[in-house]
């Protein structure tokens, strides 16, 4: 997926209207333990928490200007891409619905409600949301928001300029960059382009959910069953076939962490950063760890790419419960989410 320089700069403009670049730091602690130096890129710091914002508001703005008739905006969530929705509909004065799951968590339900869009709970998995929002889409003459699109794209892949620019004068050796339907992984490729660095991209799936590196070996979409019971963010069964071919071109290699890696990873970015990282958001550093003997004495980069992560969910990661559990509310074992 390319992009002009002229699309990347308008993009940056688009989201920078609405929100600062976020920060990259090269916390002590972590490249202490590590032994490398390592940046990590904050999309926890954006105003819905992570970095599906971007992608929301570089896709309204361009709806706004080719389908200016357009007034209602619909899709499906476990939560990151309503906010995104929510948040853009209301900045162009859109109404927006939101098709959740029952079940859903109760935490990012409020969040997208305080941003003024309809929740509508329906079904018991992701999927069965999405149908419904379809349906509803067809029914009232809804526009519906696709799950992977250019647009997204090329709003998520300011974050990475913001990243690379930063750091232009030494560009990481390696990128970590978790993967759920692929928009965040497709973006950096972008930006990787634009910037003009050679940095290796390195894609993370969750080892509960792993569609996206059986894709990436057998050289075409495969389909994998999700049992993930804390990376709802990566928990995609179905991959996006555009998503798989960028991939399949861009990346160095796409690695797999478990659960436990993930929550140990959410352990060591509080106690090393301070900072809140939800299952997906830390998956990135979990492969870092991973591989840092492959890295040491290099230069890496990790996106952690949100911070909403429920309150329970976060209390039993931080007290080391090797039996947590999700709350009721939240994802459960083989439930497929939307990946955002």
């Amino acid at each position: 997926m390319k992009f002009t320089r002229e699309e990347i700069e308008a993009a940056r403009r688009t989201v920078h209207a609405a929100m600062p670049p976020t920060p990259q730091y090269a916390w002590p602690l972590l490249s202490q333990r590590l032994g490398a130096t390592v940046w990590a890129k904050h999309e926890n710091h954006t105003p819905a928490g992570a970095f599906k914002i971007r992608s929301g508001l570089t896709y309204f703005e361009t709806l706004a200007r080719e389908q200016p008739g357009v007034r209602h905006a619909i899709s499906a969530t476990r939560g990151n891409h309503g906010q995104s929705v929510g948040f853009a509909t209301r900045r162009h004065g859109l109404a927006a619905t939101i098709v959740v799951p029952h079940g859903n968590s109760t935490e990012k339900n409020a969040a997208m409600r305080a941003l003024g869009v309809t929740l509508v709970e329906h079904g018991d998995d992701f999927q069965a949301a999405s149908e419904h929002a379809a349906v509803l889409a067809e029914r009232d003459g809804l526009h519906r928001v696709p799950s992977f699109h250019r647009e997204l794209v090329r709003g998520v892949s300011t974050a990475y300029v913001e990243f690379f620019d930063a750091l232009k004068d030494t560009p990481p050796d390696v990128l970590f960059v978790p993967i759920g339907l692929g928009s965040g992984f497709a973006a950096a490729a972008a930006a990787r382009a634009h910037c003009g660095v050679s940095t290796k991209l390195i894609g993370v799936v969750s080892a509960h959910a792993t569609a996206y590196r059986d894709s990436f070996r057998a050289g075409k979409p495969v389909e994998s069953p999700v049992t993930t019971r804390l990376a709802d963010g990566m928990a995609c069964r179905v991959p996006v076939p555009e998503s798989v071919q960028v991939i399949l071109r861009e990346a160095d290699d796409v690695v797999t962490v478990t659960d436990d890696e993930i929550a140990e990873a959410m352990r060591i970015l509080f106690s090393d950063t301070h900072n809140v990282a939800e299952g997906a958001g830390a998956a990135a550093l979990a492969a870092a760890l991973q591989q840092q003997e492959r890295w040491h004495g290099k230069t890496v980069g990790v996106c952690v790419s949100g911070g909403n992560v429920d309150t329970g969910m976060f209390a039993s990661v931080l007290g080391r419960n090797a039996s947590w559990r999700p709350l009721p509310y939240s994802i459960d074992s083989g439930i497929t989410s939307d990946c955002r």
